[in-house]
């Protein structure tokens, strides 16, 4: 059953969110496509186009719950009144459904179906319908609980037994997804460079996951294939079917710097998108701890992005550091009474999170973690740690139980 569709509704060159069919079902413009210019939207409008009922739901469905999602992060109202109909569709007949299990079950699930997909690469059959269905799962449970979301993937992201590229792809996603909307980037761009945060590293996926495990240097051939990993992703995205010249100028140039000096091309580029993928990239990596080396200090890390590379402060280093904090939750801190902690939420103040003690001042593990407010001196967090200084099995799915 069909719909009519305003298609003043859909902005120029903006990829269409669903098929558009006329009365008889014959497809005018696939899902992706884009009106180029007024003269083709007026030839369109002739042919009365349509929309499936279901399409249309999960369409207006999508539209509410980014614009819920707006009011709630309390956006601007000139960005809120900008909202238009072009959002994305959440594929809502082929999601499944995750309200049901909690992200310390639903992280790992998706880590799984990312990495299948990312090392299957070229072979992967339907690539981009199966990347869109994880995509709006991992950004319902970004939206729904970021805190939580980064607990379990910074703890997923220390235990070296769980495939590093996969992990490292959906943390830099959701790390671009809670910049992006205070950066400036609209909701397109929000998407587009989610699905690049996602693949950017898809060129390299199996050497990706052997550096993390790997004591030595690196060979000539690894070397080689870090250096030209952007081409090569790029390459296989659009072997894999994926045409959107943002997407994978953004895996291209995702090491390319402002003056020229990245790689693989060196040229120079700018983009703030860029950028941002560039700075959670960057971030994980550096956190990650790897077999040759225990993963660098979040404080450190954060302190650096808010400098830049010129030691002076960066505007978006800054939006990313108030965002994240120095402690991400699932990182681990000593609290002013020298206990051991993992912390469990951020707060306004970037370097007082709410934390779970779980070894005490002697040393000992607790027998139940323990809730801190780090704002209270008593509890001040006194320093950042490597995973490698904390040797207890930590229990995600309690530590969520009490946030």
């Amino acid at each position: 059953m069909y719909k009519p569709l305003p298609l003043d509704a859909i902005a120029l060159n903006q990829p269409v969110p669903v098929n558009v069919w006329d009365p008889k079902g014959v497809l005018l413009l696939r899902k992706g496509e884009f009106i180029t210019s007024e003269q083709h939207r007026g030839h369109l409008m002739l042919h009365s186009p349509m929309v499936e009922d279901a399409d249309w739901q999960a369409w207006n469905y999508s539209y509410k719950a980014e614009l819920d999602r707006m009011v709630r992060s309390n956006e601007s109202l000139s960005r809120i009144a900008g909202l238009t109909h072009h959002v994305e569709v959440r594929e809502t007949r082929d999601r499944q459904p995750m309200e049901d299990v909690g992200p310390a079950v639903a992280w790992p699930d998706l880590h799984a179906s990312l990495s299948t997909l990312l090392h299957q690469g070229v072979e992967a059959s339907q690539f981009p319908e199966r990347l869109e269905r994880l995509l709006w799962r991992a950004r319902d449970l970004w939206r729904a609980g970021p805190d939580d979301s980064l607990l379990v993937l910074v703890q997923l992201l220390f235990d070296q037994q769980m495939s590093y590229s996969a992990t490292h792809a959906l943390l830099s996603a959701g790390l671009c997804d809670m910049v992006a909307p205070s950066a400036g980037l609209s909701v397109s761009e929000q998407s587009t460079l989610f699905r690049a945060a996602l693949t950017m590293n898809i060129g390299m996926t199996r050497v990706h996951d052997g550096l993390a495990r790997q004591v030595g240097e690196l060979t000539d051939a690894q070397r080689n294939t870090v250096r030209q990993h952007p081409i090569l992703g790029a390459r296989m995205l659009r072997r894999l079917g994926i045409d959107d010249p943002f997407w994978l100028a953004l895996v291209e140039e995702h090491h390319e710097q402002p003056d020229g000096t990245g790689y693989p091309n060196a040229v120079p580029v700018n983009g703030l998108a860029q950028r941002l993928l560039q700075m959670a990239d960057v971030y994980v990596a550096c956190i990650s701890p790897r077999q040759s080396r225990g993963g660098l200090l979040s404080q450190n890390v954060a302190r650096e992005l808010y400098l830049g590379a010129d030691q002076k402060p960066d505007p978006l280093g800054a939006l990313f550091v108030k965002s994240v904090g120095f402690y991400p939750p699932g990182s681990y801190v000593r609290l002013a009474n020298d206990e051991l902690a993992v912390v469990v939420k951020r707060s306004e103040r970037a370097n007082a999170p709410m934390v779970c003690s779980i070894v005490g001042r002697h040393g000992l593990p607790l027998g139940e973690p323990t809730m801190r407010d780090t704002a209270n001196p008593a509890f001040e967090v006194k320093a950042s740690l490597a995973p490698g200084e904390v040797r207890v099995v930590v229990n995600v799915a309690k530590l969520l139980g009490r946030t």
